[in-house]
């Protein structure tokens, strides 16, 4: 019998037998659509027409979440759909404390909120629907700066941790409307968690207890993705759990890049591991390179717990090809 994408996810969440094959799910940036509320709803829903992955993850610009305090940033064609930042918010260190709150009600909150009532409409009610959710570090990055945040962080801690308060309620806040729009889960991006920007127990002080803040109203989803972006994350972080179990069903990071493997995360936390495919392969391989790695996805994971995609965003640039062979591998496993 054939599933439905719900039955099939909240099958594989279950770790169910009646699992009828993998699910899959692929996300890209949508650049210049991404500006405006409509025409990323509109980009979103064909995208998802056309390949009817498993579930959508709504993909906006990073920007959306902090253009009401005033950030700027421009399209300049990067492969993987993002934008330049020109201008930032922070750049003393008493700016942190000068933040304001936000309300769900801002202008660039607000359009965020009526793309996925859009989208919504416009998506059959058994295709699960994700928020794109940056962790206040993340979006901390984007108001002053990677190298100005941890020297910020590291000389003036205390204003810091002022910032990513009002950084982390402000978030809360638009998770909680995003609830009430009918999500079934948020994608919750961490980029911080990674040996190369700081350490784990400098994630432990800045970023952990904010999170925490920000994800306390979704943890009555059942599709929250986590993504650990970047090389030598500490995965540690949903392996003790330093995040409560009942918050992340699912976990998503680069597992052709950086450690663990997809077999071995298996062994160390409980959910469900996403991923499989290298954003180099589904580039400039071809379709038959992206099949052998998603082939040996399946088999590292038996196909149980599993879900098939890759360790990060598809860069714009991916051929519809490689696109089209990494959704129909699963049909040709069942």
């Amino acid at each position: 019998m054939t599933l439905s994408h719900r039955e099939r996810l909240q099958a594989c969440l279950a770790d169910d037998s009646a699992l009828d094959r993998p699910p899959v799910a692929l996300w890209h940036h949508f650049p210049v659509d991404d500006q405006d509320p409509g025409t990323l709803a509109a980009a979103t829903l064909d995208f998802q027409r056309h390949y009817d992955f498993d579930l959508v993850k709504v993909t906006p610009a990073s920007s959306f979440s902090i253009k009401d305090w005033g950030a700027q940033d421009v399209w300049e064609g990067h492969t993987e759909g993002t934008r330049r930042y020109t201008k930032r918010v922070i750049e003393k260190p008493q700016d942190w404390e000068r933040l304001p709150l936000l309300s769900p009600s801002s202008p660039f909150l607000a359009g965020q909120l009526a793309c996925l009532r859009q989208i919504r409409a416009g998506l059959p009610p058994e295709t699960p629907l994700l928020q794109t959710i940056f962790s206040p570090l993340a979006q901390a990055k984007n108001l002053a700066g990677g190298e100005r945040l941890v020297v910020h962080l590291r000389q003036y801690p205390h204003a810091v941790l002022k910032g990513l308060e009002t950084i982390a309620r402000t978030t809360r806040s638009f998770v909680e409307a995003c609830m009430e729009i009918g999500l079934d889960g948020i994608f919750y991006a961490i980029q911080h968690a990674q040996a190369g920007l700081l350490t784990l127990d400098e994630y432990k002080k800045f970023g952990l207890p904010n999170d925490l803040v920000c994800l306390e109203p979704a943890k009555s989803l059942w599709c929250n993705l986590l993504h650990l972006h970047g090389l030598n994350v500490y995965f540690d972080l949903v392996s003790q759990p330093l995040f409560p179990e009942t918050i992340f069903q699912i976990v998503n990071w680069h597992d052709r890049e950086t450690s663990p493997a997809l077999a071995d995360a298996l062994k160390i936390y409980p959910g469900v591991v996403c991923g499989g495919i290298s954003q180099r392969t589904i580039v400039f391989g071809d379709q038959s390179e992206v099949r052998k790695e998603a082939s040996d996805a399946i088999a590292q994971t038996g196909g149980r717990r599993f879900i098939l995609g890759t360790g990060c965003v598809v860069p714009v640039i991916a051929p519809h090809g490689n696109l089209l062979a990494s959704r129909q591998i699963v049909e040709v496993s069942e």
